[in-house]
């Protein structure tokens, strides 16, 4: 008797940034589809526009799938089968012929703070050089200790690292996920509180885009999606698609499952000096969670959350 996929034993070519982070999450990738199907795999990088300039903060850039887009035009033009991402990197809508295959089980959300010195946010001193390009991170930051200074640090997590142990900055916020999928959990001195710093929608989770009418990819992926992240990121996302929103805002969003088969949903909308946050939760079944998410999105919408995002969008 045939196995369900020996119709295409042909490998799975998976694509991918160049990045160790983006390395470990496609191997991890691989490891679960010749697990769970018995296929093989090769991974192909793509080196994506936010990978090219890592001179000017990412929020000055301007639009949206920084990190996904040339991945996505490989998966269109056939070059590859399937893409993985960092959900936090994916913008709210996807081209065309294309959708999110699978989400998969999520590592720790929460942004982490790391420094050589000091142990907590709360305790380095005024005037402390913070260094990290998420302006959602920033303007967090900000709304509760306005006295620190923001340094623009861009590349991946190893030089992110060097740099402050060179003494460029006194501290640095990475997401928890990356740190512990790299083996550098002993580096995190505290996991920001998701009251002090919300994540970005997705954050710790991954996911894998194909091209819809690819059934043997479909049926594959169906083996390894995590249905709690899913309907989590769903939440998030649903309130990334009620603002229109990229990925390199200050916005913020986080699902959590509850008992009983209910979710909350949390958002936040900030300006980039944090003198401003909007925030709004709600909660309600989970098989909902998307429309929990746009509504939530809708109501920082009528409080005045567009007029925020408009301010930092570049025109």
């Amino acid at each position: 008797m045939l196995k369900e996929f020996e119709v295409n034993p042909s490998p799975i070519r998976i694509g991918t940034r160049g990045s160790e982070l983006a390395l470990w999450q496609a191997r991890h990738v691989a490891q679960l589809i010749e697990k769970s199907a018995e296929m093989p795999s090769e991974l192909k990088i793509i080196k994506t526009t936010g990978d090219m300039i890592l001179s000017v903060p990412l929020s000055q850039v301007g639009g949206k799938g920084l990190f996904v887009k040339e991945i996505e035009d490989a998966l269109l033009e056939g070059s590859i089968d399937l893409a993985v991402h960092s959900m936090k990197d994916v913008p709210a809508f996807l081209p065309e012929g294309l959708i999110l295959g699978a989400i998969l089980s999520r590592e720790d959300p929460r942004d982490a703070f790391v420094s050589v010195l000091h142990p907590s946010l709360e305790s380095l001193p005024p005037g402390s050089r913070i260094g990290t390009s998420s302006l959602r991170r920033i303007a967090q930051l900000r709304h509760f200790r306005s006295d620190l200074e923001f340094v623009s640090l861009r590349g991946n997590v190893g030089t992110r690292l060097r740099k402050m142990e060179e003494g460029q900055v006194d501290a640095i916020i990475l997401a928890a996920a990356g740190l512990i999928r790299l083996g550098y959990t002993d580096r995190i001195r505290q996991f920001l509180p998701t009251g002090l710093s919300l994540p970005a929608v997705g954050q710790g989770a991954l996911g894998l885009e194909y091209r819809e009418k690819d059934r043997r990819i479909g049926n594959i992926l169906a083996r390894i999606a995590d249905r709690e992240t899913t309907l989590c990121v769903q939440a998030e996302r649903g309130v990334l698609a009620a603002l229109n929103g990229g990925c390199q805002l200050p916005l913020a969003a986080h699902g959590r499952l509850l008992p009983d088969g209910l979710i909350e949903i949390v958002a936040r909308v900030l300006d980039p000096e944090g003198t401003t946050l909007l925030e709004e939760s709600i909660t309600g079944e989970a098989i909902h969670a998307e429309n929990l998410g746009k509504e939530a999105g809708k109501r920082l919408l009528d409080r005045g959350g567009k007029a925020l995002l408009d301010a930092v969008i570049p025109h």
